[in-house]
């Protein structure tokens, strides 16, 4: 099952709602009025969808738009340096625990739409991510229990500006540009994922690959990341989890390799899907 969010024309407001093949089924119908409040009603919202795919009306997924699939989820909670070859790219230590930082929800857009490059920042760099989706509240998750509190999953493009984000200890605002956190094209539930950790992750730039691994290479695996987060602040439904990027972006190259506008920034994950940006300049205000 995919969860996703549309507007049924440029001026309409986003609805939720589920795709299947090319056909989607509008969430709204049956009580649901985004995506957050589907992923926070829990089991009796996944049986309502399922019983909507065996008889609900459909339109065809080319005549809608599909936008990030939560727009305003509680927190993104992101993971730094979680693969080995990254952290010595980046020249940093991999800490004992996860390194966790967030992005602001205001950074938000979705799959085919813009990455705003900012004039306030000549770093701007890329990547890619698998994102775990959050289902009910969980405090202390454990290895044995933490499947029950994921939704599903998506992908996500961690853009940077490094220069920003490596001024000071704290990268927050440097990974919050507007545009800056891309998400989509939709959230896959957990049931079709039989093994988040062996999936194939690959970015490409202009359909040149600069970044390829697995997730089986996460220093931190998803259980580990979520003990950690629940042990100290409850998952709240609808919240993010960014599991980190692996090697290849642009702050590891020799010379740096930051996006330019005009380029296509393609992210496919192996079981999730493909999300599509083009980038552009800021536009003089």
């Amino acid at each position: 099952m995919k969860l996703i969010t549309f507007r049924r024309k440029a001026d309409a407001a986003p609805e939720p709602g589920l795709l299947e093949k090319d056909a989607v089924y509008a969430l709204a119908p049956v009580g649901y009025a985004d995506a957050e409040s589907f992923i926070a009603a829990g089991d009796g919202a996944l049986e309502a969808a399922r019983a909507l795919l065996a008889k609900g009306s459909t339109m065809p997924v080319s005549g809608v738009q599909l936008l990030s699939p939560l727009l305003r989820p509680p927190r993104i909670f992101c993971v730094g340096l979680n693969y080995v070859d990254h952290a010595a790219e980046s020249k940093m230590v991999v800490q004992a625990v996860p390194t966790m930082f967030m992005k602001l929800a205001s950074g938000i857009t979705g799959p085919d739409s813009e990455i705003v490059l900012p004039a306030n920042s000549t770093q701007p760099d890329y990547e890619a991510e698998l994102a775990v989706v959050i289902g009910r509240p969980a405090r202390n998750v454990t290895r044995e229990n933490w499947r029950e509190c994921v939704f599903g999953y998506t992908i996500l493009n961690d853009v940077s500006a490094r220069d920003v984000q490596l001024a000071t200890s704290q990268w927050t605002l440097g990974k919050s540009f507007p545009t800056f956190c891309p998400i989509g094209p939709w959230v896959v539930t957990a049931d079709e994922v039989a093994d988040p950790h062996s999936l194939d992750v690959r970015l490409t730039i202009d359909g040149e690959t600069l970044q390829q691994a697995n997730t089986r290479d996460l220093i931190f695996d998803i259980p580990a990341v979520l003990g950690y987060i629940s042990a100290i602040v409850p998952l709240e439904p609808g919240d993010i989890v960014s599991t980190g990027t692996p090697q290849g972006v642009g702050l590891g190259r020799t010379p740096p390799r930051w996006m330019r506008p005009g380029e296509e920034v393609a992210i496919e994950i192996g079981g999730i899907g493909r999300l599509v940006n083009r980038t552009v300049a800021a536009r003089p205000v």
